[in-house]
């Protein structure tokens, strides 16, 4: 089989040859320590995409998944904007968080446009990645859920949960902004040739949920069911990404025909039960502790869980090893390295 072929079989929840691998992002200083200690191309400053073949390529990746640009620009130190005038403030510790509300009024919705500013520069690393890889590999965009993209318009995960309660008006209103623009870039997401997409968006907590179900059932849930009527009319396929304990709306989600469940959370929930629910339904995807076994384990330690996961999760297939997020800046590079080693030796059907 193809990297591509052996993702997306067990993406539709089929057995493959072999478990696949891939990721919904690794930092980029990863991607440079992971060259240094394989003998990569040497860093010039000017050939990422060099490197970044070289990596992925060591790394056996079966999929790559790349996120759509949004047009960040620097405003100080540690204060970014967005296409949309979404401002962020920069952290080391992860994604920019929004500082400020770009949408609080009906009147300042009614001028809130994201599809007009749709551009193909934004869709510069997809196409470089499918360029530099081919036919052979198979491809994921990543697009925010409308859950994610409203409370980053509105200023923050609090001022939408306050708005799903007091401003029903508001937030049906900004979730279908956010649904018409995830629905442009299904389209050109297509056109370039992507096999798949990833929806990030947390839902949950590690002690639950975020949101009642019944509010996910109001607000999100009949939008979930056009954006995956969208990906399966495209001959596509959709994961869903949810931190924490989704159990309250797992059913939904199978229900509504998402492809993929991402990443089962380690600590708050459980593989072997998340596999047996899922079977015949769902893909399950990740799994591998990226908060303490990855930043602080050894790689012997991370070369038995990987192991004890591909005996729990592999058998008889619809399971893609990732992390249980990301491989972010805090991962060894010698633990991600180890991890995808292993999967390589033991993964095989």
């Amino acid at each position: 089989m193809t990297h591509r072929d052996r993702f997306l079989t067990a993406f539709r929840g089929e057995q493959p040859d072999h478990i696949p691998g891939t990721e919904a992002g690794i930092d980029n200083r990863i991607i440079f320590e992971i060259n240094k200690l394989t003998g990569g191309p040497e860093n010039t400053g000017e050939n990422f995409n060099d490197i970044f073949i070289h990596v992925i390529n060591y790394l056996g990746l079966d999929a790559v998944n790349v996120q759509v640009s949004t047009g960040i620009k620097k405003l100080s130190e540690n204060t970014v904007i967005d296409k949309f005038g979404r401002e962020f403030v920069t952290t080391e510790h992860g994604a920019p968080l929004p500082s400020a509300a770009r949408v609080s009024t009906m009147e300042e919705l009614e001028g809130f446009d994201m599809v007009s500013l749709v551009a193909d520069e934004d869709f510069t690393r997809i196409k470089e990645t499918i360029s530099a890889f081919g036919p052979e590999m198979g491809y994921c965009l990543v697009i925010m859920d409308p859950y994610k993209e409203g409370w980053q318009s509105l200023g923050g995960m609090e001022n939408l949960l306050m708005s799903m309660m007091l401003d029903p008006e508001l937030t049906t209103g900004i979730f279908r902004k956010t649904t018409d623009y995830l629905h442009k870039l299904i389209d050109v997401g297509f056109e370039l040739g992507v096999d798949g997409f990833i929806m990030p968006g947390d839902y949950a907590m590690e002690t639950g949920l975020l949101f009642s179900p019944d509010l996910y059932r109001k607000f999100l849930k009949p939008l979930h069911v056009e954006l995956i009527d969208h990906v399966h009319g495209g001959g596509g396929l959709i994961a869903k990404h949810s931190d924490g304990d989704d159990w309250p709306l797992i059913d939904d989600w199978i229900e509504i025909g998402f492809d993929g469940f991402h990443p089962v959370q380690p600590q708050c929930m459980d593989i072997g039960e998340v596999k047996a629910h899922l079977k015949g339904k769902m893909s399950v995807w990740g799994n591998i502790d990226c908060r303490t076994l990855l930043v602080k384990g050894t790689t012997d330690e991370v070369r038995k869980n990987v192991r004890e996961t591909i005996d729990i999760a592999g058998p008889g297939g619809g399971y893609i090893m990732t992390s249980s997020n990301s491989i972010h800046s805090n991962v060894k590079p010698e633990n991600y390295m180890a991890m995808m080693e292993t999967l390589r030796e033991y993964g095989a059907y």
